[in-house]
């Protein structure tokens, strides 16, 4: 993982006098770039970074920082993987994905990011349509083989109806799932890398199974979504049932069916929901003109407000949770947007474009506290790119 320069020899001699116990505890400081950069430095710092100690507690930290991953590429040039963690608020982390990708054959321009989870990433060709795993610890990339629906196109994949998940015991194995309509019905298909096959699962209604959609860790992948009612599947972790949730969602009203501050009132225009992992955030936008270059005025869309909702109990509605404090107010023309939730935190990443100009927010809500934390994330030298892949993680680890 690759980072510019920021430390001379003299910073590394002056550090190696230092305990090692102590110098252990500055590296444990670090997000894992930075500590995977520090081991090229010298020897000892080789050998520190290598201790069996040190890398089971730097794997233990890795395990709760969450990181956005973001894929851009020009037309026939190379493309670029680039990592940011709230951690390390400063700067974006460039990983050397490009070189693992070679062994397929694919084109770079061809190549679109669907998913990551701990060091196992997910890439699909649009040309060949095929998917291709890559691993970051390992080095190793794994072609994954067409699901029961036959080759898909880069467009088929729905970002909120898809989940990677990988075994927590580091052994490199994970699932892939995804759901679609079948015949009217929604199915759940998971690829397993131990056996290198598919299984397909069709999605059984509420009513007719015992599963509760929020007893503990279940999966959920959204498959279709209309004004008033969406269709989601919700698997338990095992991914061996599957059960079919049809949310109902009323505009503008919140808990217990009280008016809410109003930003799901409006055309659809005004509004961008963002879905992933049983939670969905609505984008609240207006129009307006700004005057650009050359003086021309031009219409564009201003972000307004952020509410998030999330399913109840039952999983038979959507509920309001919270509204983000604050202003985040932003021209924009296009945008899109990411979520996730882990352990009863709520992450997005909301991504504008304005002018060719790209722009980026962090949002973060802990379910517990009822707090939102949110940030603008550095420049990542998007002007001239296009987005070819977004995808929150966690669980970068040291071999």
């Amino acid at each position: 993982m690759d980072d510019h320069p920021n430390s001379t020899p003299k910073n590394a001699i002056g550090l190696c006098l230092l305990p090692q116990e102590l110098i252990q505890t500055i590296f444990l400081s670090l997000v894992l770039p930075e500590i995977v950069r520090l081991k090229l430095v010298n020897k000892s710092f080789s050998r520190i970074i290598s201790d069996h100690t040190f890398v089971r507690q730097c794997n233990t930290l890795s395990t709760s920082t969450t990181w956005l991953f973001v894929y851009k590429k020009r037309w026939l040039r190379d493309a670029v993987l680039h990592a940011f963690t709230d951690r390390s608020s400063d700067r974006w982390f460039r990983i050397p994905i490009a070189d693992l990708l070679k062994p397929v054959h694919f084109h770079g321009e061809d190549l679109y990011f669907l998913a990551a989870s701990n060091n196992v990433f997910l890439f699909a060709s649009n040309t060949v349509r095929e998917v291709v795993a890559v691993n970051l610890v390992s080095v190793t990339v794994k072609k994954i083989p067409p699901s029961p629906l036959g080759p898909r196109g880069t467009s088929s994949w729905r970002r909120s109806g898809m989940k990677l998940v990988t075994e927590p015991s580091g052994s490199g194995h994970f699932r892939f799932m995804f759901a679609e309509f079948v015949g009217n019905h929604p199915v759940l298909f998971v690829y397993d890398s131990r056996t290198d096959t598919w299984k397909s699962t069709e999605a059984v209604e509420s009513g007719a199974s015992e599963f509760s959609p929020r007893g503990g860790g279940h999966f959920f992948l959204n498959v279709v979504h209309g004004p008033r009612e969406s269709v989601l599947v919700a698997s338990t972790p095992e991914c061996d049932a599957a059960v079919v949730l049809r949310p109902r969602f009323n505009y503008g009203r919140g808990v217990g069916g009280n008016l809410t501050v109003g930003f799901s009132w409006g055309n659809v225009i005004d509004r961008l929901h963002v879905y992933g992992d049983g939670y969905m955030m609505i984008v609240k936008s207006e129009g307006a003109r700004v005057i650009g270059e050359g003086g021309v005025s031009r219409s564009v869309r201003v972000l307004k407000g952020v509410e998030l909702w999330g399913l109840s109990f039952e999983g038979r509605k959507w509920e309001f949770l919270s509204m983000v404090g604050g202003v985040i107010e932003k021209p924009y023309a296009a945008m899109m947007g990411c979520l996730e939730e882990k352990n009863g935190v709520v992450t997005a990443a909301l991504v504008c474009n304005c002018e060719g100009v790209w722009d980026m927010t962090w949002l973060c809500f802990d379910a517990k506290w009822k707090q939102w934390r949110w940030m603008a994330l550095p420049d990542c030298k998007m002007k001239g790119w296009n987005m070819a892949g977004i995808s929150f993680s966690s669980g970068l680890t040291l071999p």
